[in-house]
């Protein structure tokens, strides 16, 4: 069973269900009268996503990008791949980039940048999880849901492997899981 592979739950199911609402109250607040285009970064921050915009009050578009750095492995290769790239034309809009984890932000400075060349009236970066210790680009989210230590967390949409998204918590995975 997924359950047995994890170490400890570090975010509970109430916790990340309660920081969403704040999220959402924050970002209806920041959006008011602007061209929100809510950009998720599949597959890790479809449930984030999905949870986050129907706790914004604004009207919003979605779209969905693909992007790989990873592989099958557990550290980003710093090579970004566009696997799929937006289908809404970005200029003037508000975007707001949906992300699961900034860890390195390697992938998200790259598409960032990608995504400026495209003239929106602005970028902010909103992320469920912040973790700082492993920061290589020089970037920081606008919100941040929780900042997490140097773990290998899984769950609410992040996996390891393509398993574990399905867990309705966060948790810390067993190292003997990964380092087979």
């Amino acid at each position: 069973m997924m359950k047995d592979d994890i170490k400890k739950v570090l975010l509970s199911e109430e916790e990340l269900r309660t920081r969403v609402a704040e999220l959402g109250a924050q970002l209806s607040c920041d959006y008011e009268g602007k061209n929100l285009l809510m950009v998720s970064v599949l597959k890790g921050s479809v449930v984030f996503m999905a949870d986050l915009m129907r706790a914004i009050s604004q009207p919003a578009e979605i779209d969905f990008m693909v992007v790989s750095s990873y592989g099958s492995g557990v550290k980003s290769s710093g090579v970004v791949k566009i696997v799929k790239d937006l289908d809404i034309n970005l200029e003037g809009k508000d975007i707001l980039i949906v992300e699961d984890i900034l860890d390195s932000g390697m992938t998200l400075d790259y598409i960032k940048g990608m995504l400026l060349d495209r003239n929106p009236a602005s970028i902010r970066i909103c992320t469920l999880l912040d973790k700082p210790a492993r920061r290589k680009a020089d970037l920081q989210a606008d919100y941040v849901g929780f900042t997490v230590p140097d773990e290998f967390v899984v769950g609410y949409g992040l996996d390891y492997d393509e398993r574990y998204r399905n867990l309705p918590y966060i948790g810390i995975l067993k190292p003997e899981v990964y380092s087979v």
